[in-house]
């Protein structure tokens, strides 16, 4: 196994590729025996696809050989989130549900993948469906954090930002509904961007929610992103949602220079509306310093409260999960794990009032954040983390806690992860910067600019081959969960049963424990609308 690769970037890779430097065969021979060696302890993958990787990486060397140069992507080794369609590969979704699926056609981002050149590795572990908390209960277990194997790597990208951090693959990509590619970007310590809401395609993309799923890559830098996006981005006419607009120079926008760019620090997220580790809130302040010693105006703007964006997001991509999966809910739910199941079937209890509330708050919330886009070029806000461990988690605390990531699904724009420090113990801390929507090229040069003139990138897990990862002893499902009277209980039941759903007891007490949080959501979000209030997905032809 070659150390010489391991932490090569793909901005690093294309310029040794495309010069005739570097062998697409050996850096992907390198890569192969690197995830033969390090994976075990990682379970970042689920698939490794080392003939088709192989394969290409000839096909690649043949064509630069020839002169026929494609791009930056061209040769360099990547791997897939286990929910993107890859044509005769298996596609799980990291569930016993889909343990057989086979597609026959490739998603269209996997497609634009291979047109740019990318070496396939394999398909890269995640939360089932790319939804829920970590469990050991499905046929593949869950990603571990190369920063310590006995913490978690953050739903639902896992072991693509896994894989990235222990420099198995240079590039993935991955899927944000609710913060999927920002969190496990923040505990591993990498880039990651959740693009504009329709500017890469999620054709053929196994979908979580309808409203809020976001396409986009995870790599070690933010060059690294743009490259990765550039690829990507762009029109299909196969996707409901993707939006016709120019594609922008991604590469082009990261000039260095962020001077007078007008950056609104979010600080009430991080402060006041949910607590973070004090070493988080250091690097914040820390991150606001370099970024005004390089000329940006950084000055504090207060949004909604992170649980006015929770609250929406929840009952709407819930209730559109469970209506992707409701067939399988009802026919075989002992077949998902508790993971999934926990956030899941919270949503058989939300009302279609509810949805239809959360719709039109939603609309509120959007026209808002159009008042704040012409004084800010950029939004800054604390990200999660520090990564915990793996026997800390509990179930409960999806439904307890706001998370800092949804409030950019809601808003659609595009929203960037970057490291931003360490902790003491040595994890990863990050941060996010997001914008106005389809203005990328703004996200990407902060973070770009923010990158180069800190050391953060300098660091690298230390993997030993064959280190064997600890054994976990995961919470009791149940643990932190409040008592449930017997009047919830019963108001449970009946919309379980209206929703055809038949329970074993396990799963029945999961439901219980969801309950109050879930009818509280539901009477949070009955905020008074006016008839005419319309909702946010309000249907519209095509013009001429």
């Amino acid at each position: 196994m070659s150390s010489e690769f391991d932490t090569l970037t793909i901005a690093e890779a294309a310029r040794l590729i495309g010069s005739r430097r570097l062998s697409p065969v050996d850096l992907a021979e390198a890569k192969l025996a690197r995830i033969a060696a390090i994976d075990p302890q990682l379970n970042a993958f689920i698939t490794v696809t080392a003939e088709l990787a192989l394969r290409q990486a000839r096909q690649a060397e043949s064509e630069i050989v020839r002169g026929h140069y494609r791009g930056p992507l061209h040769g360099v080794p990547v791997g897939l989130k286990d929910i993107y369609n890859t044509a005769g590969v298996l596609t799980s979704g990291h569930s016993k549900i889909c343990i057989d699926n086979i597609p026959a056609e490739d998603a269209t981002a996997t497609a634009k993948l291979h047109q740019a050149g990318a070496v396939l590795l394999g398909k890269l572990a995640t939360s089932e469906f790319a939804h829920g908390a970590p469990q050991f209960d499905q046929p593949w277990p869950p990603a571990r954090n190369p920063w310590d194997t006995a913490y978690f790597t953050g739903s639902s990208s896992s072991g693509s930002a896994a894989a990235v951090a222990a420099g198995l693959v240079l590039g993935a990509l991955g899927s944000d509904t609710g913060g999927s590619i920002r969190i496990p970007a923040s505990y591993c310590g990498t880039a990651g961007i959740k693009p504009t809401y329709g500017l890469v395609s999620r054709h053929g993309v196994i979908p979580n929610s309808f409203t809020f799923d976001h396409c986009g890559p995870l790599a070690w830098t933010v060059e690294d992103c743009a490259l990765m996006l550039q690829a990507i981005a762009g029109h299909d006419p196969r996707d409901p949602a993707s939006a016709e607009r120019p594609i922008g120079d991604y590469r082009a926008a990261l000039s260095g220079d962020i001077r007078g760019l007008r950056i609104g620090v979010i600080r009430h997220f991080w402060e006041e509306d949910l607590e973070l580790a004090p070493e988080a809130g250091a690097a914040m302040d820390a991150a606001i310093d370099v970024l005004t010693r390089l000329g940006a105006r950084c000055t504090t703007v207060r949004v909604r409260p992170l649980r006015d964006f929770f609250d929406v997001k929840i009952i709407i991509a819930e209730s559109e999960i469970f209506a992707i999966h409701q067939k399988e809910l009802v026919e075989r739910p002992q077949d998902f794990g508790l993971g999934f199941m926990n956030q899941t079937l919270g949503a058989c209890l939300f009302q279609g009032a509810d949805c239809v509330q959360a719709h039109r708050e939603r609309r509120r919330i959007l026209s808002e954040m159009v008042q704040l886009y012409p004084q800010y070029d950029a939004f800054l806000t604390a990200n999660i983390g520090p990564a915990p461990r793996f026997d800390t988690y509990r179930l409960v605390s999806a439904w307890q806690r706001p998370n800092i990531c949804t409030p950019f699904n809601v808003t659609a724009g595009p929203a960037l992860a970057v490291c931003n420090g360490y902790t003491r113990d040595g994890f990863p801390l990050s941060m996010q910067i997001a914008g106005k929507p389809f203005d990328e090229p703004a996200v990407l040069r902060i973070g770009h600019a923010y990158e180069q003139a800190s050391e953060w990138r300098k660091r690298r897990p230390a993997l030993v081959p064959g280190a064997k990862a600890p054994a976990v002893k995961l919470q009791h499902p149940l643990a932190g969960a409040p008592e449930v009277d017997a009047a919830t209980r019963a108001r449970a039941d009946a919309f379980a049963g209206q929703a055809g759903l038949s329970l074993p007891e396990h799963l029945q007490a999961q439901l219980y424990a969801a309950a109050p949080y879930v009818f509280e959501m539901a009477r949070r979000i009955r905020r008074g609308h006016a008839r005419s209030e319309e909702p946010c997905n309000v249907f519209r032809l095509p013009g001429p």
